[in-house]
């Protein structure tokens, strides 16, 4: 499927939009200014918490956020295992 995008794409997109410095951000959202950074190169993961203060402070939704976290999670996950989970026999419901 490709290179997922990790959310700290997305922020650094927002940080450029804003002209605002990962400093700023830190500050404004009153969070270590190394948990930006760190998004931001991809080595931690949005949390509930950095999702909720983002959301606030950019007018965006919480799970915008969060959905994004998901969705480079689940999709770095599928190109770990797709073999394996490939031959997983599906089993359909009845209704």
């Amino acid at each position: 499927m490709g290179d997922p995008s990790h959310p700290g794409e997305t922020l650094r997109q927002y940080l450029d939009l804003t002209e605002m410095s990962p400093a700023e951000l830190a500050s404004q959202i009153k969070v270590p200014v190394h948990r930006i950074n760190a998004i931001l190169n991809g080595r931690i993961s949005v949390n509930g918490d950095t999702a909720l203060r983002l959301g606030r402070f950019f007018g965006t939704s919480r799970e915008f956020w969060l959905n994004l976290q998901k969705f480079h999670d689940l999709e770095l996950e599928y190109e770990k295992h797709q073999r394996r989970i490939g031959s997983v026999a599906g089993k359909k419901i009845r209704k």
